[in-house]
């Protein structure tokens, strides 16, 4: 018997709900000879610097060590490259005075020195995510997915007279429209399935809105209909799917419990912004893993806080503020619960990692088609540096990238490390911000 073919644009449907399909193996027959996935690119931003002591490994090349602050990245390790000695120049003062933490992210993925201003006119430079998402946007449903946890203001003045536009946005559409993030995981989940966005009729949903059905129960009968016709790996790697996007909607839910509820559509969403940080982090991690599963997106980007964050950490003991932490003056307390922040960040990032690595599409997993970058546009807080910046790329690129190294490069612009993984993504771009050529290290 034949097996059956499915394309890769599946989506069980049903009362205005959509839900994309995982990776299966009929897919790969609908697909020819050549089943592995596409490759896809994401960045992860931390605000106020680390501390460089527990995150620079001692040796370099496939000999080195984790540091404390990385030890929950050995799962990944062969999968990992730390990249030693990369810069953003442009967010230097340059003339303009203080201001390092708007200029540090806005120039993150840019390359570029924002113009100094809390009015209308700011202007910085097109990101690197955007630059991809022009090119490969149109293959998928979202072009590009922005999101984090933390609220940002797009106006007013946030940092020593850099508009508040600049420490919450890390990704630019043009020189002067940033993409501002979403923080809402229920808002990311209904954009991602259907949920009680604007798909489907009036009637179907004011239907599931009164009964406040899963989303998934309006599209069993298609899922049954695909299970009936697909072999046994794939049916179990449905229900296992399936499971995770209940699951999700389940904390999405409880994150609504003490809003108030209506029947009437006509009343915007409850927020589903869950009070607990490292939950809020773990929801939106796992709202990216299942778009990047479906297929839904190839890019995106994730910012921990806004630059300049001065959120506390009561359940890591750190009841100070993050960003008075980070000027430390050598107080060796102030370095202690600096580090407890750092670990906490790669500890849910590593998390989110392992997931896209035990997730599957042909011989390759998720995280063997990805470029990951995670780091900051200050290396230590205390001293507002932009050189030598902490930066992690996890993933292979498809096979493209020689991961499990520690790689201390020549000094050169971060920005050349962006022009390597935009031509590993076959997206054209000849220079972006203040890049000098490509990273030479990555294979």
């Amino acid at each position: 018997m034949s097996r059956p073919k499915i394309s890769r644009r599946a989506l069980l449907c049903g009362a205005g709900a959509a839900v994309a399909l995982p990776w299966m193996e009929a897919m790969a027959v609908a697909r020819g000879p050549s089943p592995e996935g596409p490759r896809r690119m994401a960045f992860f931003y931390v605000p106020n610097g680390v501390h460089m002591k527990d995150w620079r490994p001692e040796k370099e090349g496939r000999d080195f060590d984790l540091p404390w602050i990385l030890e929950p990245l050995a799962p990944v390790k062969g999968e990992l490259l730390v990249l030693s000695n990369l810069a953003q120049d442009n967010a230097r003062a340059h003339g303009d005075g203080p201001g390092d933490h708007a200029r540090s992210l806005s120039c993150f993925l840019t390359g570029v020195h924002p113009r100094k201003t809390d009015g209308a006119n700011i202007e910085a430079g097109v990101s690197v995510d955007q630059v991809a998402a022009r090119h490969l946007g149109a293959a998928t449903r979202i072009p590009s997915l922005e999101l984090g946890v933390e609220r940002g203001g797009q106006s007013g003045n946030c940092d020593s007279g850099y508009s508040c536009a600049y420490s919450s946005n890390i990704s630019w559409r043009t020189p002067t429209t940033p993409s501002a993030k979403e923080i809402n995981p229920r808002l990311v989940f209904d954009r991602l399935f259907g949920g009680l966005s604007a798909t489907g009729s009036a009637d179907e949903r004011r239907r599931r809105s009164l009964y406040e059905r899963s989303i998934l129960d309006f599209v069993l009968e298609d899922a049954q209909s695909l299970r009936n016709r697909i072999g046994q790996s794939d049916r179990r790697k449905l229900d296992e799917y399936l499971t995770a996007v209940r699951e999700i909607e389940n904390r999405v839910a409880r994150a609504d419990e003490d809003a108030p509820r209506t029947a009437d559509v006509a009343t915007p969403r409850p927020s589903g912004v869950p009070k607990d940080y490292a939950e809020h982090v773990r929801l939106m991690f796992d709202l990216l893993v299942l778009a990047f599963q479906t297929d839904t997106t190839r890019i995106a980007t994730f910012m921990f806080a806004n630059e300049g964050s001065t959120r506390p950490y009561p359940f890591l003991d750190v009841p100070e503020g993050h960003h008075d932490l980070s000027h430390h003056g050598g107080d060796p307390n102030k370095h202690e619960k600096i580090r407890k922040i750092n670990r906490f960040h790669v500890e849910e990032f590593a998390r989110m990692l392992r997931l896209l690595k035990e997730s599957k599409e042909g011989e390759r997993s998720i995280l063997d088609n990805s470029m990951i970058v995670y780091g900051s546009g200050i290396s230590d807080g205390d001293r507002h540096n932009h050189d030598d910046l902490p930066v992690l790329m996890v993933g292979k690129g498809g096979g493209s990238i020689e991961t499990g190294r520690h790689v201390a490069c020549s000094p050169q612009p971060l920005n050349n490390l962006y022009l390597s993984m935009l031509d590993r993504m076959d997206v054209p771009c000849d220079r972006l911000g203040d890049s000098t050529g490509r990273l030479e290290k990555l294979s």
